[in-house]
């Protein structure tokens, strides 16, 4: 399934990256604890983070995903039908696979990512990822109501603290923006033309002029 995810965002955005993301998964939540030095019982339990841990030139990297996530998904596969049961669970390992990928590509071009790109390219990465999986399987219909499931009225972990909160804010903001143009642009009118172009250029853009295109071009 990550693998499935992983080579539908390769092909929309034409980037590529010798590594599959499955061969970092865990979903272990003790070692996931041990891993932030953490082992708080009162906090929420952690759905899916990407763990970064750089020491000099070298970078570790791991993806945590919650095991009952990846059973759900496995026995309601969304890229054969997405509907209400799936959407959350898609919405969380497609964060995970869009956060996996984004820093990774940028890696390889020794680029650095800051944590506000790594959300608003996974918020705009479920969006266009879900548009094209109900083009698919509903003869080319995108659901009016989509944009406004994933961005009018966002949740979000009470436990946050303020700087966190802030920037998935911003990172759900800027997204909404971005894929309200993609929607007005592209999909209210059944064309793609220019469409994968769009995504391919914000893609590449870093952080300030990324948000700066969003903003312009809104």
């Amino acid at each position: 399934m990550l693998t499935t995810l992983q080579d539908q965002l390769e092909r929309i955005y034409e980037v590529e990256i010798p590594h599959r993301v499955e061969d970092f998964l865990i979903t272990d939540p003790e070692f996931l604890s041990a891993v932030q030095g953490s082992d708080d019982s009162s906090q929420p339990a952690v759905e899916e983070r990407l763990l970064v841990v750089q020491d000099g030139d070298s970078v570790d990297v791991a993806l945590y995903l919650d095991n009952e996530i990846i059973n759900r998904l496995a026995d309601d596969d969304p890229t054969s039908k997405l509907h209400d049961g799936n959407l959350a669970d898609y919405c969380t390992a497609m964060e995970g696979v869009s956060h996996f990928l984004y820093l990774l590509w940028n890696a390889q071009h020794e680029r650095g990512v800051s944590l506000l790109e790594l959300e608003m390219q996974a918020e705009i990465d479920k969006y266009v990822s879900m548009a094209f999986l109900f083009s698919q399987q509903g003869c080319g219909r995108v659901p009016a109501r989509l944009h406004d499931w994933l961005f009018a009225k966002p949740t979000f972990d009470a436990s946050l603290d303020r700087p966190s909160l802030e920037r998935y804010r911003d990172a759900n903001y800027y997204a909404g923006r971005y894929c309200a143009r993609l929607q007005r642009r592209y999909l209210a009118k059944n064309g793609r033309a220019g469409f994968f172009q769009d995504l391919r250029r914000l893609y590449r853009l870093t952080n300030h002029a990324k948000i700066s295109c969003v903003v312009a071009d809104a």
